[in-house]
Parts: structure tokens; C-alpha cells; sequence
């Protein structure tokens, strides 16, 4: 297990093949999955393929999905981190949590740790957050680390909001 970054409550790690029932566990619940655009996984078959088609072929760039452990427990609550969307040509921040575990602030405090990852470390010199229009709690994420509000456009769940930061707005930030 490479564990990627810590945080005050939150452990980040790569994902392994032996996540594939948590990545399942999380994938499948509709709730969580509601405003991504993505069917549900249906099995352990299908999980697989997202780590092994998705997930672990970012590891190699330093970027990737990452999963989220409570450093209080070890206990798995979902993923953050970065991906890079080749069609787009971006960087792009994403989370997703189990629900027993929103509104506590591991959203917030894992994507900001993410974004200070990519800033500082990677050396990246964008990034992109989106989220759907009606997932309002994901909008006040990606405006509490600092994101700026870009345009309204379509994603895969429909009509989004696209927020992003560069390095000169992060470094004002701090």
C-alpha cells in the first residue's frame, strides 16, 4: 500500500487489485453515484476493470483516484484525487464518499490536499473540478478549497458547473 498523502483525519493511498470489493461497495450504491453519469457496478468483475482500465493506469503520471482511509480506524470512506481526462486535455479533481460520511468535511479536506499535491509537488499549472448543477454540496466543496466558478457546460451526468484553479490563485491562497 503507497500511501500518497495525510491529512489531520485522513489517510490517501493507491488503490490495489485487492480494492476491489470496496471500490464495488462504493460504485454500486446509487446515492453516491447519482450525479456522476455512471451506471452502478454490478459486480466484482466490473469493479476490476475500473481499477485496472482507469484508476491504476494514472499511478505511473503521479496522478490517480485515490482511496480514502480515517486515519482514526482505517476505515475505507471513498476516493479523491486527480485524473487526467485525455479528451480534455485537463486535470481533473474528483471525490466521492460513501453518504454515511458527507457533510463531515473529508470532501473538503482531502481535495485540498489534493490541490496542494498538485500545485506544490506535481507542478501541475491547472486543475479542473465539475460537478452536476443539482449536486450542491459538491458546488460548496469546490468553492471552499478555492475554486473559481468557469462556466456552465455538459458532462456526462448532463448540464455541470466547471470550476477551476491555477497556481497563481492557489499560491494566493496560502
Amino acid at each position: 500500500m503507497k500511501t500518497i498523502l495525510v491529512t489531520e483525519r485522513l489517510l490517501l493511498r493507491e488503490f490495489t487489485l485487492e480494492d476491489t470489493q470496496l471500490l464495488m461497495d462504493l460504485n454500486s450504491n446509487p446515492n453516491v453515484i447519482r450525479y456522476v453519469g455512471e451506471a452502478p457496478v454490478k459486480n466484482l468483475e466490473e469493479a476490476k476493470d475500473i481499477l485496472l482500465n482507469t484508476i491504476l493506469p494514472q499511478y505511473p503520471n503521479k496522478l490517480g483516484r485515490w482511496a480514502v482511509h480515517l486515519r482514526s480506524n482505517n476505515e475505507f470512506i471513498g476516493w479523491c484525487g486527480l485524473k487526467f481526462i485525455t479528451e480534455l486535455n485537463e486535470i481533473d479533481l474528483g471525490y466521492r464518499f460513501f453518504e454515511n460520511h458527507w457533510g463531515k468535511g473529508y470532501a473538503t479536506e482531502s481535495a485540498k490536499a489534493v490541490l496542494d499535491h498538485g500545485f506544490n509537488i506535481l507542478k501541475l499549472n491547472k486543475i479542473i473540478g465539475r460537478s452536476a448543477i443539482e449536486n450542491t454540496d459538491s458546488v460548496k466543496v469546490l468553492e471552499k478549497i478555492g475554486m473559481k466558478f468557469e462556466k456552465e457546460d455538459v458532462g456526462h451526468c448532463g448540464k455541470i458547473f466547471k470550476y477551476k484553479l491555477d497556481k497563481t490563485d492557489h499560491q494566493n491562497l496560502h
